[in-house]
């Protein structure tokens, strides 16, 4: 599923406002990096990773793997902060970014 621009949108709007929950360093992606990450997705659906690469070039690479590995989408790259998206259909609402955010702002 490709999100639409109205979604990125959206999704970036509540990306804003959070933290990074997972951090891949120059040793790349280590098995704990990629099961945290899953779980985070799995939890919140909407996260943001930084990424303490300095070559612009190792951190479009290792989103592109990151983003390939999680089966997620991309929303976002602002310099060492990438916003990645997984819709979860079991979602628990209280600990979704998305839905804490819709519910929060009056929106559904």
């Amino acid at each position: 599923m490709s999100l639409s621009q109205a979604q990125k949108k959206a999704f970036r709007s509540i990306g804003h406002h959070l933290n990074p929950v997972v951090t891949v360093s120059e040793n790349g992606l280590s098995e704990g990096v990629l099961a945290e990450l899953d779980r985070a997705l799995e939890d919140h659906e909407l996260v943001k990773v930084k990424l303490a690469l300095g070559d612009r070039n190792d951190r479009q690479a290792m989103i592109n793997d990151l983003t390939e590995a999680s089966r997620g989408e991309l929303v976002q790259t602002i310099g060492k902060v990438a916003l990645l998206y997984r819709h979860n259909p079991r979602v628990n609402p209280k600990l979704s970014n998305i839905q804490r955010f819709e519910n929060h702002h009056g929106r559904r």
